[in-house]
């Protein structure tokens, strides 16, 4: 009898394994504690720990912050966001679903033209820990080569769908050629039945500002699509590149 659970155990660690998948899904967040840069704790830690396999939450340019937007679908404010960086010559990178690559052509070749950078978000948003080596290639390079040939563009950098994440994919994704990009600050913005005001949204992505940020915005917050020209001119008046 004990002979047969010992085997059950190793026949279990050895599918584990083979199928890629990995008890060890963390959910990433860089947390509400900040150091004497204002930069929140965690996502310094985060960084210090896996930005030496190509994922990172900050920069590492102090002078300088990097906005991001996830578009997991379209809620009708991304031409107003693509106006505003225009005005105010700022180029972000935008993190994009299978469906939205698939959906929304005139605006994805519009982030293209404009000179913005095209970011992989999965190609169905699934939970990378769950999936098998095979199944997380597919998730990825699916979407990868989708964009590649649908507008002639290569995307370098994913971004994990919810944050979840384990040190195996972290490994997987960088075999892929891929770097990672979390953030170092993130509020709640994607609730459309729920946002912020203009005024609270201001204030949280303005006295949250800090050097080597890569800040997450989603694109389907009405509250993001009318304060973001305010939020960058605040960001430059406080001597941050954008």
């Amino acid at each position: 009898m004990k002979k047969k659970l010992i085997s059950v155990l190793i026949s279990s660690a050895i599918a584990l394994s083979l199928t890629g998948m990995n008890a060890y899904s963390t959910g990433y967040g860089q947390g509400t504690a900040v150091d004497e840069n204002n930069c929140p704790t965690g996502a310094v830690e985060f960084n210090s720990m896996y930005s030496g396999s190509g994922t990172y939450s900050l920069t590492g340019d102090n002078s300088r912050i990097i906005i991001t937007f996830d578009q997991g679908y379209e809620n009708g404010y991304t031409s107003k966001i693509l106006d505003t960086l225009k005005e105010k010559h700022v180029s972000a990178i935008f993190f994009l679903t299978g469906d939205y690559a698939k959906k929304e052509k005139a605006l994805v070749r519009r982030m293209i033209d404009e000179g913005h950078v095209i970011g992989n978000h999965g190609m169905t948003h699934a939970k990378l820990p769950d999936l098998s080596p095979d199944k997380l290639k597919e998730e990825v390079m699916s979407l990868h080569q989708y964009v590649l040939d649908e507008y002639g563009y290569e995307m370098q950098y994913f971004r994990y769908p919810c944050g979840e994440y384990s040190e195996s994919t972290i490994e997987q994704l960088q075999k892929l050629g891929y770097k990672t990009l979390f953030w170092s600050f993130a509020y709640v913005d994607w609730k459309t039945d729920s946002q912020p005001s203009p005024e609270t949204g201001f204030k949280k992505l303005t006295e949250s500002a800090h050097g080597g940020e890569i800040l997450l915005l989603h694109s389907v917050s009405s509250t993001n699509a009318q304060i973001l020209g305010d939020v960058i001119d605040n960001l430059r008046a406080k001597g941050f590149k954008l």
